[in-house]
């Protein structure tokens, strides 16, 4: 049987059709199931490759597999499961295993590659040989629409760090209905790759380049540029752009992007440190329809750059300012009396916020939901009873390292919002019998602290 087994391996390993079945490196691991499982070609060193061959014979007629014949009529119970379950078990399995199952029988085959299984590619894994992997797999997805991929709107190649401007351009030229594409830590692309994904793929609404260093803007090609009329303008369709950890990102580049994304909704700009408040001057000059954002860790972002994204108003309902040390009561005074209905403020380690801020937001932002002002050490028991007597909603509350909280405030807290989930107390002095109220006021909530007596 060990030789049938080869004998069947051998047998499908031709070039005679060039149909990609799977993409993984040598002495590969069982399956894992479930999307968005890590494959194993993450855990394994060696090079990945993508095998190309023809669908499995439907029996083999070696003489040493006619032994086995008689165990061969007894059906497997997986083979009596009609085809439409087959394919919904298989929705759930990643890229790579998906390509495994098609080098089991002809009927896997046939299931494995049906359309509605690859309306998304993900691959993930430092060893992947991820540029062939996507040429492979959307030639394979081309043969009934030559040259065009119409079913594959969702790219995710995150992490995979060989991945080039060579395989973006694939998806670029194959995938013109693709919607969303992840290329986080992909640190090996550049801006030219980038452009060319968004001019060719025009409903692209979702794009995250978060750690690709290289990245420094976000545009049309100029041939794309040229070729658009002046009704459709320059205007790329993306909502979700996350450009976290792009570190040179500048004013400039940030100036570019709100040009031609004017229909950003989502923007995440977490540690992108040479912006200032001048580059989201430019933000709020054309993508007025910014629901959430974050400038966390961007140290020249000022009270001044508070004012500028104050003037989204009522739309904004997510604002991360964290590590922002330039920021005082003054940006918190500027968010708070023009976005009212903002439902989640990370403010963690802006130490210019006091009490005073804290009251201007309880009783402008009555809405908010979630609040972390962690390490504020000028946050004190009387900014938490301006919370409390506020803001009956708020279900997340991040209080940790502030030096000046007390018991007696988190006692006021728990007495009004009793919808409160977590709470982060850590490195706080509070006393136990203080987390004690909290538990038996707010049942559901989840209480995050240091204190080893208390459990």
């Amino acid at each position: 049987m060990h030789c049938s087994l080869r004998y069947s391996d051998l047998s499908m390993r031709t070039l005679s059709t060039p149909s990609p079945a799977l993409i993984f490196p040598p002495n590969t691991q069982g399956f894992q199931n479930g999307r968005g499982s890590s494959t194993s070609s993450s855990s394994v060193t060696g090079e990945t490759v993508a095998m190309v061959h023809s669908p499995p014979p439907t029996r083999l007629t070696h003489p040493l597999i006619r032994l086995a014949s008689k165990h061969q009529k007894e059906q497997a119970n997986v083979d009596r499961l009609p085809d439409h379950s087959m394919i919904q078990i298989f929705s759930f399995l990643p890229t790579n295993q998906l390509c495994r199952c098609a080098r089991v029988c002809r009927r896997w085959y046939n299931l494995a590659w049906d359309p509605r299984l690859w309306r998304t590619i993900r691959l993930t894994g430092e060893t992947i040989n991820v540029d062939r992997a996507l040429k492979v797999l959307t030639r394979r997805l081309c043969q009934d629409t030559p040259n065009v991929c119409l079913m594959l709107e969702t790219v995710i190649v995150s992490g995979c760090r060989r991945l080039t401007d060579r395989g973006l351009y694939t998806i670029a030229q194959c995938c013109p209905e693709l919607r969303r594409l992840e290329v986080s830590g992909c640190y090996n692309i550049s801006n030219e790759a980038v452009f060319d994904v968004v001019s060719l793929c025009p409903n692209l609404e979702h794009l995250d380049v978060s750690g690709c260093s290289k990245v420094t803007c976000i545009s049309l090609t100029r041939e794309a540029s040229i070729k658009l009329s002046p009704l459709h303008g320059k205007q790329i369709s993306i909502r979700y752009l996350d450009m976290t950890d792009c570190f040179v990102l500048e004013d400039e580049g940030l100036h570019t992007i709100a040009a031609h994304c004017t229909q950003l909704t989502h923007l995440y700009l977490r540690r992108c440190v040479r912006i200032t408040d001048e580059g989201l001057r430019y933000l709020m000059i054309y993508c007025t329809s910014i629901k959430e954002l974050s400038v966390s860790d961007c140290r020249f972002v000022s009270d001044f750059g508070m004012r500028e994204i104050a003037k989204l108003e009522s739309r904004l309902r997510y604002l991360s300012i964290a590590h922002c040390g330039r920021i005082t009561d003054v940006g918190i005074r500027y968010i708070a009396k023009y976005c009212s209905k903002l439902r989640y403020l990370n403010a963690r380690g802006c130490e210019g916020i006091t009490d005073h801020g804290v009251e201007y937001l309880a009783k402008n932002c009555t809405k908010l939901k979630s609040l972390d002002i962690g390490k504020c050490p000028l946050v004190s028991d009387t900014g938490l009873e301006f919370l409390a007597l506020n803001c009956f909603n708020l279900k997340r509350l991040s209080l940790k390292s502030c030096e000046s909280i007390t018991g007696q405030g988190l006692q006021i807290v728990a007495a009004n919002c009793f919808d409160l989930q977590m709470l982060n107390v850590q490195d706080c002095d509070v006393s136990v019998d203080a987390l004690r109220f909290v538990k038996r006021h707010c049942k559901r909530c989840i209480i995050e602290h240091t204190n080893p007596a208390f459990f």
